[in-house]
């Protein structure tokens, strides 16, 4: 069932007779459980105030009409968000719902943040069949609980997004990027120490082929003497150089993941402590690609291969994006209580995306 009304997506939640599986654009099919398909298709930008920095649209609404408005201001979404639709062999275009129920974060996060912190407001259907709104149009409207935050990265579990609101930056005139003829094991403490420096990295990760990589973005000439000076900072980790042509291909390709599309094994995304990340290359083994400065680690291994238990042990958690493993990491029981109450709390029947984390 394809909705394209909030009043439609209640009614639809409260006749619901059994397990709903939510869809938005279809492109992250993550732990995806059983159930009546419910596609989300609100869709449209309902404000936009450049002035303001501020946008408002229907969670269906597709990513790239959203990115394709704000750039033609000057404006982009803080947090880089990611397609993941062609890695995991999903058709579909990726919605800005989809987006904020699996809180999708790009390169960009080690700066501005994750996709949670630029959302100001929501509104969702709960299990119930009921609206909630909560958060406002700017950022001194969020007050009381937050429950935006709270529906980023639950993956519809707790409500079904039919309306977000977030807060925009402006787009960045120049980039560079350094790049570093390191392996994956050795990258982390070049990528932490352009982290640590004073020049405002915007990104901070690791290609194969390509090198551990670092991006200094903002306006043109103070682009320029920032990528040089971290540069000669970063030469004592090997022989450093300057890319700029290249430079927004090179992190499109960490963010999409485009070394891994076509080829075949699970794929899997561990969030760890960066300084645990060489020890952790080294026991998993496989391709990987590194983002937050290690801190994040995508790796693609041979299928059936429990990843969890190789990498082990870790900081952190493991998600299999791709693979027959349980997708989620398992919480501690002190998170799973909290958790439990959370969904009894907004979703009674257990209808929503019913298994998808656990």
């Amino acid at each position: 069932m394809r909705i394209e009304t909030e009043q439609q997506l209640a009614e639809a939640i409260r006749s619901a007779q059994g397990p709903l599986a939510i869809v938005g654009g279809g492109t992250r099919p993550v732990g995806q459980g059983a159930g009546a398909r419910l596609e989300v298709g609100i869709s449209g930008i309902t404000l936009y105030e450049p002035g303001a920095l501020t946008l408002v649209a229907g969670a269906g609404t597709p990513l790239s009409e959203i990115e394709e408005v704000i750039a033609a201001q000057g404006q982009r979404l803080p947090f880089e968000p990611a397609r993941w639709g062609t890695v995991l062999g999903a058709s579909g275009e990726s919605t800005i719902g989809g987006v904020v129920a699996a809180n999708v974060s790009g390169p960009r996060r080690v700066q501005a943040g994750a996709c949670r912190d630029s959302l100001i407001g929501v509104r969702f259907v709960d299990g119930a069949g009921e609206t909630v709104k909560n958060g406002g149009r700017v950022m001194k409207n969020v007050t009381g609980y937050d429950l935006a935050k709270l529906m980023a990265g639950s993956w519809g579990t707790l409500g079904v997004l039919s309306e977000v609101s977030f807060k925009l930056l402006p787009a960045a005139v120049a980039q560079a990027t350094i790049v570093l003829d390191l392996s994956a094991e050795a990258a982390q403490p070049a990528l932490s120490a352009a982290l640590g420096s004073p020049f405002d990295v915007s990104g901070a990760g690791w290609l194969p082929g390509i090198g551990a990589i670092v991006r200094i973005e903002g306006l043109a000439q103070s682009v320029a003497y920032r990528a040089e000076r971290l540069r000669d900072l970063l030469a004592v980790f090997g022989p450093a150089r300057i890319e700029t042509h290249r430079s927004a291909e090179l992190w499109r390709c960490l963010r999409d993941l485009v070394p891994f599309e076509g080829k075949s094994g699970d794929l899997w995304r561990l969030s760890v402590k960066p300084s645990e990340a060489p020890d952790i290359l080294r026991r998993i083994g496989g391709e990987v690609m590194l983002d937050w400065g290690g801190g994040l680690i995508w790796a693609l291994v041979p299928e059936g291969t429990d990843l969890r238990a190789r990498a082990a042990p870790y900081t952190g958690h493991a998600t299999c994006l791709r693979g027959q493993s349980p997708a989620f990491e398992p919480e501690p029981a002190p998170v799973a209580t909290l958790t439990r109450a959370l969904r009894a709390r907004f979703d009674p029947r257990g209808i929503l995306n019913p298994g998808r984390m656990g």
